[in-house]
């Protein structure tokens, strides 16, 4: 299938790794921190690893490259991603060994936000921000990833974005798939500085607000304090936190569409956007509601509080302002519920994806009306267009595959001794690219206490919820590398 091509990208994507671990070395070195030899380690193994992999295959096959190809690297390339991210975090010695370091990477490149770290305001300032730096990079990496490869996957919800992305179609962003994801790198850009601006308003540092706010954009949850957001105290930043999850769960061409061609009614006459935030909205109601009756807290805390904690399940970011599992059970059952949902499609969100949802619903009743008119026409209706066949089917499809990934994973972390509770959450909220879970895993705890096996599979479990399961999945299929 022309591998020549994939390890001569994979050779790009290693020297691009390296590069950006330049980045941290300087933190560390402004903070006068020994970890940037780290740093300088992992740079330079990086660095000379892909110019060996681009020097032996370059020109080696000038065929352009394929779907086929083009799936490979994808699948490859976070992997890879995460075993050099996590050659910083293992030299540092911050971390008990290098499973831990990987499970922290690839947590960091998938946007999931799970951690290992039992004092994270113990480590250096050069190791969170790297931390908060995979995180910002693997967000808009899945975006340009949604934007060129996964329309042509078959993965269901990706078929209905392709209407919005330079794919072969006359409804696209940009002429090529190189403007396009110029032009989401500027929005994607735009939206974290003025994140980072409006922290600082609040009262944090530059590095903290630069952190927060990468892992805000991303999705993805990983904090510079051991009690997340709730460790700085402000109704401020959590109502900022909010705002910018909710953006960052949003599909990124309706934001272009706003900041960039001034259709200033994008967001509502979406379909999908209406649906995410009636999920976000109603999920809150309800927790406000539970907390303000049955907790002993009060309005304004209760709004806070629930409204928070909705955000940042549906959009798969993790941050925390308290320890959800002490709710009333009506409390969290929302959230629960949040957890196999996700962002829209085409956000840096993890997840099912509302638009898969919205996709079954309406089938659902479709298939209702077939039984009550049998001769009935009830085609599936999303954004004013009948889908094909062929998508719906392939929604189902995806849905399965994952349902039966996250039953896997926690039928095999049951076995390694640990309990319903924790086995279970562990699984979707790595699948699902959430971070935390309930049980030990939990806002107040962390994945520390996973066996090492259980690490591994933790983190080949947060790739295949990043990358839509089948690009992962057909990896494995021998037919898949034979031309």
């Amino acid at each position: 299938m022309g591998l020549a091509v994939v390890l001569s990208l994979l050779g790009v994507l290693c020297m691009g790794v390296g590069l950006f671990m330049l980045l941290p070395l300087g933190v560390a070195l402004l903070y006068g921190e020994n970890t940037w030899h780290a740093f300088a380690g992992g740079a330079f193994a990086s660095l000379v690893l892909g110019a060996v992999l681009f020097w032996l295959f370059r020109d080696k096959d000038t065929r352009e490259m394929n779907h086929r190809q083009g799936m490979a690297i994808v699948g490859i390339s976070w992997a890879v991603a995460g075993l050099l991210g996590a050659l910083p975090f293992y030299l540092s010695g911050e971390f008990a060994g290098f499973g831990d370091a990987v499970f922290e990477s690839v947590s960091g490149f998938t946007t999931t936000g799970a951690s290992v770290l039992t004092n994270v305001e113990g480590c250096s300032k050069g190791v969170l921000f790297w931390r908060a730096l995979t995180h910002w990079l693997g967000g808009m990496g899945f975006i340009v990833l949604s934007v060129a490869i996964l329309p042509f996957v078959g993965v269901g919800g990706m078929q209905l974005f392709k209407a919005e992305v330079p794919s072969p179609t006359p409804d696209r962003l940009a002429p090529r798939i190189t403007d396009t994801a110029s032009v989401l790198w500027k929005v994607y850009a735009v939206i974290t500085a003025a994140e980072v601006a409006l922290l600082m308003l609040g009262g944090m540092d530059w590095f903290d607000a630069t952190c927060h706010a990468f892992a805000t954009m991303a999705t993805g949850g990983f904090s510079t304090k051991n009690t997340s957001i709730a460790a700085f105290n402000s109704s401020y930043i959590e109502v900022i936190v909010t705002i910018f999850m909710i953006l960052a769960g949003m599909n990124f061409t309706l934001h272009f569409q706003m900041m960039w061609q001034r259709r200033w009614s994008a967001w509502w006459r979406n379909e999908e956007w209406r649906t995410y935030m009636y999920l976000w909205l109603g999920a809150a109601l309800v927790g406000a509601m539970a907390l303000a009756f049955i907790s002993q807290y009060g309005v304004w805390e209760s709004i806070r509080l629930a409204a928070f904690q909705s955000a940042t399940i549906l959009t798969t970011t993790g941050f925390a302002t308290a320890d959800y599992c002490l709710w009333p059970a009506v409390a969290v059952a929302p959230l629960v519920v949040l957890m196999f949902i996700g962002g829209s499609a085409g956000s840096t969100g993890g997840g099912p994806k509302v638009m898969r949802l919205m996709v079954v619903a309406k089938q659902i009743q479709a298939e209702l009306k077939r039984l009550v008119h049998p001769r009935v026409v009830a085609p599936v209706r999303l954004e004013h267009h009948s889908l094909d066949r062929g998508i719906v089917a392939s929604v189902w499809g995806f849905l399965g595959a994952y349902f039966f990934c996250f039953v896997l994973v926690a039928l095999l972390l049951t076995a390694m001794d640990l309990d319903l509770t924790t086995s279970f959450s562990a699984s979707i909220a790595c699948l699902g690219n959430i971070g935390p879970g309930l049980g030990s895993v939990g806002p107040a705890g962390n994945y520390s206490q996973i066996p090492l096996l259980g690490k591994w599979l933790l983190s080949l479990a947060m790739i295949v919820g990043r990358l839509e399961v089948y690009t992962v999945l057909i990896l494995f299929l021998p037919e898949f590398w034979r031309d």
